[in-house]
């Protein structure tokens, strides 16, 4: 079950946290893996992971939030049967804290990157008779976070954008489908404790842990499990909807 065997998937933000644990699975399952990251030496440490481990990868250098280039990187990968939209940023504050530059950044990447890579690749998944779509929101994107404002609207965006996609394309056979993950220990909650709560890590890493109802932070290897499922065969039933990976944050935290 779960094979991907013969499939080309591309996973954005791949290098690290949630994205290198879906390339890694994705290769494990027989899938070869695209990683597109604007750090190179990320991306790099994955695709050598993943062919030690007997998969196959490679990596592109790219700015998401640059159509051109997404469009001719896309192009030169040719076949896309899967495309994770993974790579995201955030930022820390309410609509009066969060200033032009820094709500233009986060929907550059976050919205616009997602976009355009939708933008390159739905096309390619036309030219090959269908294909398996999954972009990662947030349960920011269903229910208010404080001081989250501009990542809550581009988590929002996509979750509106997956529901158009599933619709536009079901008869070109083209699947699309979201995760909603509430707090996941990755490298980048570490350091984003590190850089907001100098000082402070152990006390707000606990705080993070429990504002989940089970009581603790997901993993990349649980949000890679579920994407290795709503982009494989088995899901073939699925599209238009949207999963909360959330550990009860979104129904139990009342």
């Amino acid at each position: 079950m779960f094979s991907l065997q013969g499939k080309s998937a591309v996973v954005t933000g791949g290098g690290s946290g949630i994205g290198q644990a879906i390339a890694q699975l994705f290769a494990q399952q027989g899938a070869h893996v695209h990683i597109i990251e604007l750090n190179q030496e990320a991306a790099s440490h994955t695709v050598a992971e993943i062919q030690r481990a007997g998969g196959t990868a490679e990596a592109h250098l790219l700015d998401i939030s640059q159509q051109t280039d997404v469009v001719r990187v896309f192009q030169t990968i040719g076949q896309v049967d899967i495309l994770v939209n993974n790579a995201g940023i955030a930022h820390v504050g309410n609509v009066a804290q969060t200033a032009e530059i820094d709500f233009d950044r986060v929907y550059q990447v976050n919205v616009k990157g997602a976009y355009n890579c939708l933008f390159a690749a739905v096309p390619l998944m036309q030219q090959h008779g269908g294909g398996a779509i999954l972009n990662m929101a947030s349960i920011a994107a269903h229910v208010g976070i404080t001081d989250r404002f501009a990542y809550s609207m581009s988590k929002g965006a996509i979750h509106a954008m997956t529901l158009s996609v599933a619709r536009d394309y079901l008869a070109a056979g083209i699947r699309c489908n979201s995760i909603s993950p509430a707090r996941v220990h990755t490298p980048f909650v570490d350091g984003f404790i590190a850089k907001n709560y100098a000082g402070r890590e152990a006390e707000l890493f606990d705080k993070l842990s429990k504002s989940q109802p089970i009581g603790r932070m997901g993993t990349p290897a649980e949000v890679a499990a579920l994407a290795l499922y709503l982009c494989s065969a088995e899901a073939g039933f699925v599209t238009g909807c949207d999963y909360p990976l959330d550990g009860g944050f979104i129904t139990l935290n009342n």
